[in-house]
């Protein structure tokens, strides 16, 4: 892994990857939207901008041309199939050997056998409903793009992340296959340790192909299952 592509690279969460990409060594080329550049000031020449918006293909093929990893924040904004534009044109114009990995929330379901929690439940029933009336958002535009992915035959990982709390980083999260597991019950990531998760899913090949639900390493579910390995 040399050259990586951070697509969504001014938001906070691609601002992190940014940050933990560069310490491994890697060359960090980056795609946001034009008015968010400013957002990157501080790294200066350490990164490669290239402003446009994440769905748009010709932005999306230079950026990806000659890059190892990438690493791609999944927005479901509006109500025109943002998410799965940005998706559809990573895998399209991403190098053929590249690992991809797309970053989303535990609404995703690659089987159907995740058992999610009803307040999450809840949650994208109303919120999805009301922001797409007010076009501000499509949970099922995620949901398309994250089918597209499952879809192909490539070195692919999805990362669904458990709610987000800013703080400093307690390490790598654990993960499992299905929300619903015991060990995923506090819900509950840092932010900079999902990043954290998404970079170093580019060198894991125990990740390819799955869709990884994490939570933080520190947090009581996470240290009761580790303190039950333990005992076993």
């Amino acid at each position: 892994m040399k050259r990586v592509c951070i697509i969504g690279i001014s938001g906070k969460l691609g601002q992190y990857m940014a940050e933990l990409a560069l310490e491994r060594g890697y060359e960090v080329v980056g795609v946001c939207r034009p008015e968010s550049t400013g957002k990157l000031a501080r790294f200066g020449e350490r990164i490669t901008l290239h402003p446009g918006r994440t769905n748009d293909r010709e932005v999306i093929r230079k950026a990806l041309r000659g890059c190892d990893g990438v690493l791609t924040v999944l927005v479901p904004w509006g109500v025109e199939g943002y998410a799965t534009g940005t998706a559809q044109a990573v895998l399209d114009h991403a190098e053929p050997d590249a690992r991809l990995v797309f970053s989303c929330g535990w609404h995703i379901s690659r089987d159907g056998k995740d058992r999610h929690p009803w307040k999450l439940r809840a949650f994208v029933a109303v919120f999805g409903r009301i922001a797409r009336l007010l076009r501000f958002a499509d949970l099922e535009d995620q949901v398309e793009a994250a089918r597209r992915i499952f879809a192909l035959d490539r070195d692919w990982t999805v990362v669904r992340g458990s709610d987000l709390e800013e703080g400093p980083s307690e390490g790598l999260p654990v993960w499992a296959r299905h929300v619903g597991d015991p060990v995923l019950s506090s819900n509950r990531t840092r932010r900079i340790d999902f990043a954290r998760f998404m970079v170093h899913a580019l060198t894991d090949p125990a990740l390819i192909r799955e869709a990884p639900a994490i939570v933080g390493c520190n947090t009581p579910s996470a240290r009761a299952a580790a303190g039950k390995d333990a005992d076993a």
